[in-house]
């Protein structure tokens, strides 16, 4: 049976300038001035800076722009002005090009900058220090070459084994690589090359000048590692027949060890990201004054010499099929240059709306500082009162910092759900969340707080919240359970 249906379907799609405004409003400050650089390369037309007024206004962008479409009604002739000369890049004279601030007798000095060394090459240069034979050296450099970012080596020696005859045409046995394994333990930072977190920790022990609190801490790991890591103290003291003064001492010993030893070598590290922040907040006067970062609104314009392109082929009598081709290429580039500065305004408008009226939403906050004052607060909010999509307001809060008295803060820790308490106002989740972690930090770590008494010491302090609510909170904030809390 033949069946025939019509269906109406309503799809609003966005433009590419549209998407292209999406994703310069979602740029933070500094991916934000890297792309003001790419444009800048990309597009001859647009130029940074203020722009020097002209003699005569004849050739205002607005003329300009508004005269495009009447170039394709043209006749072309091909005895013309080459217009391409123009777009050369070799017209650009040579003293603008080359210094010319020093004399014959000056030296040519360059500044010495230093070239920092991997984690990686810092060990094979460790190895440099052991007598080693050309095999051994071979298999030595293999096994670096295995250490992983964080200092393990994450593999078994038989695939070790494997991959060197495979892959180097290195054969050797378990055994051998075995050996040379110790001379990798030997090389700083202590526990590199380790297999796992238990050889790590033992390879660090065994380092350390021996006291009774280190034997015991190395015979803890040894014997008893997933009894340790689980934290059953009672089995601990019960096994080793110790005091609990004596364990504490050990374990003690034991959190002073890096789980990570390549994770502390400073130039593997990942890069510190400086963040800039796109806004500013002070009080001025006991009124809050918000500005932008002046490196989100650069002084761009439309090239003078793109449009002075223009106007020499609009007053020649005849134009060649060259010519037009030329001018083709240059309207592109100046619409383009013209669409970039009206979204960068655009960016910057949405920017400072949308600031403004988080700022005006959290004034109590601003005002003194106290996150007791954050008021809960979610993207409807600010986007009804701004007349923009929450998409838009999600872009700005999600990668954006405001420089404010009390410091730089992400944008989107302020936006907060509302919950209920017992007076039934509403309450930012943010304040709760702070309460459950001071609530947590005072604890007897000897006896933690399950999740079921966190519950119940928050509903007497006026805030009705269930038990698993309070473990999404704490997981939320990266604290761990009450058993993983527990000190001795």
């Amino acid at each position: 049976m033949l069946k025939q249906n019509l269906q109406f379907k309503l799809s609003q799609k966005l433009s590419p300038q549209q998407i292209q405004l999406m994703k310069l409003i979602q740029l933070p400050t500094q991916a934000f001035e890297q792309r003001l650089k790419e444009e800048l390369v990309e597009n001859p037309a647009l130029e940074s800076g203020k722009e020097e007024s002209l003699e005569t206004d004849e050739y205002e962008a607005e003329d300009n722009f508004d005269d495009y479409d009447d170039f394709d009604n043209e006749k072309i002739d091909a005895d013309e002005i080459n217009i391409d000369e123009y777009l050369s890049n070799d017209e650009t004279p040579d003293y603008k090009l080359q210094a010319n601030n020093y004399s014959d007798d000056d030296e040519d000095r360059s500044l010495p900058f230093a070239a920092p060394v991997s984690f990686h090459q810092d060990l094979i240069n460790q190895l440099n220090t052991f007598i080693l034979s050309e095999d051994e050296r071979e298999i030595a450099e293999f096994l670096v070459g295995s250490i992983d970012d964080m200092g393990y080596i994450r593999r078994s020696v038989q695939d070790i084994v494997d991959d060197m005859a495979f892959t180097q045409g290195i054969y050797t046995d378990e055994k051998n690589v075995e050996r040379i394994l110790h001379i990798i333990h030997q090389l700083e930072p202590t526990g590199v090359g380790a297999r796992d977190l238990q050889e790590c920790l033992l390879l660090q022990l065994r380092h350390k000048t021996p006291t009774d609190a280190v034997s015991l801490a190395i015979a803890v790991i040894e014997q008893q590692f997933d009894a340790f890591t689980k934290k059953h103290y009672d089995k601990l003291l019960q096994k080793f027949d110790t005091t609990q003064e004596q364990l504490r001492k050990a374990i003690d010993e034991i959190e002073k060890l890096n789980p990570k030893p390549g994770g502390s070598f400073e130039t593997n590290a990942k890069a510190i990201e400086h963040v800039v922040p796109d806004f500013a907040i002070r009080i001025v006067d006991g009124e809050l004054e918000l500005t932008i970062n002046g490196r989100n609104a650069p002084e761009l314009h439309v090239s003078k010499d793109y449009q002075e392109m223009l106007q020499t082929y609009k007053d020649s009598r005849e134009k060649s099929s060259s010519q037009k081709d030329a001018v083709q290429f240059i309207k592109q580039k100046l619409d383009s240059a013209k669409w970039f500065i009206d979204a960068i305004k655009q960016r910057n408008e949405t920017l400072l709306v949308t600031m403004n009226a988080i700022m005006h939403y959290q004034q109590e906050y601003f005002i003194d500082g106290e996150e007791s004052k954050l008021k809960p607060m979610i993207l409807k909010d600010i986007a009804d009162m701004v007349g923009l999509d929450i998409s838009t307001i999600s872009r700005v809060a999600n990668s954006k910092y405001v420089e404010t008295p009390y410091g730089t803060k992400l944008i989107k820790e302020f936006f907060s759900e509302a919950m209920k308490n017992d007076q039934g106002e509403d309450v930012s989740t943010i304040e709760i969340k702070k309460i459950l972690k001071t609530v947590i930090e005072e604890e007897d770590k000897r006896k933690p707080l399950p999740d079921d008494k966190l519950a119940e010491i928050l509903k007497e302090k006026g805030y009705p919240i269930a038990r698993r609510t309070i473990a999404k909170y704490r997981e939320l904030m990266d604290i761990p359970v009450a058993r993983m809390r527990k000190k001795i």
